[in-house]
């Protein structure tokens, strides 16, 4: 079977039994700051674990299926082998308070016997320890299903999940191992996890599954790894004709780990990521340049770019990329293969004036440590990679402090452009909303130091003059030299003030009002964390640069204060 098989099969079958198919969301998560990206398929669900929403009201059942487009960094040293991937597709079934352990455990086990025709090897269950007891429920459910099933317990590294960030729904896991790989993760959501690690049983019990489609595939396609999947085929081969015989030699891994990154670079691109030196634009920097130093050390010396069409033949009839889009990404990736090349001879530069720091050559220069290594072993030095190793995990960690410390509403840098924007951002908002009409809301923003980046409701493409309206209409104010002040008021007073906000997360009992214009004349009120400008003068001219569609019935507007 092939992956548009696989992913019809799963979604059919959970769609039979009375769930909604969701489709999957950005890998850019919306309205939740305590990750940089989409990791698992329940993340746009944490409203509906925290009953912060009604799926019934917003899908018609409490059940929900979905294939999602995935990320995960955190194992980037091990992509290349068999299993590890950075981006990945995750086969998920879902349910808020409709059902729970015996029913999902039921679908599991035949979907995978039944409707896939795969023997199970094992199951396993969470033991339990002082802190969470033993899920004997899960246990009593396989046995019953299957005297004969091998059940295995395992502690909470194996067999406990979540949250993903800083805190959110979590609970004791059951996973269902083929052929020696665990295949499938079945989490039963009894838990809310604090930001201070302690646990709080949840009032509404939901069930959050995932299984990689990947892994399935390879065994589904009797495939040794997952890069001879039909989701990689096409791209190894269009890569490796690249490469010469005598550099293939000893090589596979290498042309595996060029494939994978540049199938996620293309993703994160097509989800409006760019390049930088943090957070989400780092990682981006990261995989792109990783990918463009080895195709080089196999000689290979085409841009990245060329295998746009190569992984648009996998996936454009699933998730398809516009023309434009894709120009935009082509000229994205080789931008950064010309950025890349600067700072490689930045880094020699300074390699030959004495700099042998690893740590700054590399988060200075972005000249690798591999590359520090050769070049000081040729003049009979050794670099001290321990040292290098501990500085970036320092350095890492304040990254992720960084990003988990965001708060709801609010900004995650302060520096004085990322402010100008944030605050030109709620300009735009109600903007949108005077020119458009009353319908539009915020359905996202990503701020940067060169641009503002805001998704809102509303069916169509705009037109040039609407465009131009929201451009004059926001010049406007600013030239006025609004005031922007901060008001701090309760929940329900806020509402009755008339602000904006995003009503369905959680607020604490009191939250900031910010004001743009006089009390008689107020332009713009909206719940925020801030911080903002002082007053609308500051901000400079505001120019839409790309008006597009984001998703269904969502629009994007990237705009730029020169």
């Amino acid at each position: 079977m092939d992956s548009k098989t696989i992913r019809k099969k799963f979604l059919d079958f959970f769609e039979s039994r009375g769930h909604a198919i969701v489709p999957s969301s950005s890998l850019i998560p919306e309205n939740d700051p305590s990750v940089l990206f989409t990791t698992a398929g329940m993340q746009q669900f944490k409203p509906y674990y925290s009953g912060v929403k009604k799926a019934k009201s917003d899908f018609g059942t409490s059940n929900t299926t979905s294939v999602q487009k995935s990320i995960r960094t955190s194992d980037i040293e091990e992509v290349g082998d068999d299993t590890h991937l950075s981006f990945f597709e995750m086969l998920g079934n879902f349910s808020f308070g409709g059902y729970f352990k015996k029913e999902a455990i039921e679908l599991a086990h035949e979907f995978i016997t039944k409707e896939l025709e795969l023997e199970i090897d094992y199951v396993s269950v969470y033991e339990g320890d002082s802190d969470i007891p033993g899920d004997t429920e899960s246990e009593n459910i396989w046995n019953a299903i299957d005297s004969s099933l091998i059940v295995k317990k395992f502690g909470k590294e194996d067999n406990f999940w979540g949250p993903t960030g800083n805190e959110g729904p979590c609970g004791p896991t059951t996973e269902i191992y083929v052929n020696g790989v665990e295949i499938w993760n079945i989490v039963f959501n009894e838990y809310y996890c604090n930001a201070n690690g302690s646990k709080s049983p949840l009032k509404q019990k939901g069930v959050d599954t995932g299984m990689g489609l990947e892994r399935l595939l390879t065994m589904l396609q009797k495939k040794e790894n997952v890069f001879e999947t039909d989701v990689f085929e096409t791209l190894m081969k269009d890569i490796e004709e690249k490469v010469s015989s005598e550099s293939k030699v000893g090589n596979n891994r290498i042309i595996r780990i060029i494939a994978d990154h540049i199938k996620t670079s293309i993703f994160l691109l097509s989800d409006g990521v760019l390049p930088s030196n943090s957070e989400r634009g780092y990682i981006l920097r990261r995989l792109l340049r990783r990918a463009v130093r080895y195709m080089e050390s196999l000689g290979v010396l085409d841009s990245l770019s060329v295998f746009f069409d190569s992984v648009q033949a996998i996936y454009g009839d699933i998730y398809p990329i516009s023309d434009e889009m894709r120009s935009t990404i082509i000229s994205e990736i080789k931008k950064e293969e010309d950025k890349f090349k600067k700072t490689l001879a930045q880094g020699l530069k300074q390699f030959d004036k004495g700099e042998r720091d690893p740590f700054v050559l590399f988060t200075t220069y972005g000249f690798p440590l591999e590359m520090t290594q050769e070049l000081a072993l040729e003049k009979g030095e050794k670099i001290n990679e321990e040292d290098f190793f501990e500085k970036m995990r320092a350095h890492q960690e304040r990254s992720r402090s960084s990003a988990a410390g965001k708060f709801k509403g609010g900004l995650a840098g302060h520096s004085e452009m990322e402010i100008k924007y944030h605050t030109a951002t709620h300009m735009l908002h109600q903007a949108l909303r005077e020119v458009l009409g009353n319908h539009v809301v915020q359905k996202g923003s990503n701020i940067t130091t060169e641009r503002l980046r805001f998704d809102f409701s509303h069916h169509e493409k705009m037109t040039d003059d609407e465009k131009k309206k929201v451009e004059e209409l926001i010049n406007e104010k600013i030239k006025e030299s609004l005031p922007v002040t901060c008001t701090s008021v309760v929940l329900d007073e806020a509402k009755d003030m008339g602000a904006l906000g995003v009503f369905e997360d959680k607020y604490e009992d009191k939250v900031d009002v910010y004001t743009i214009g006089d009390q008689d004349a107020v332009f713009s009120i909206e719940i925020c964390g801030g911080p903002h400008v002082t007053s609308t003068s500051e901000l400079g001219t505001f120019r839409i640069k790309k008006e597009e569609s984001a998703s269904a019935g969502v629009r994007r507007i990237k705009a730029v204060l020169e």
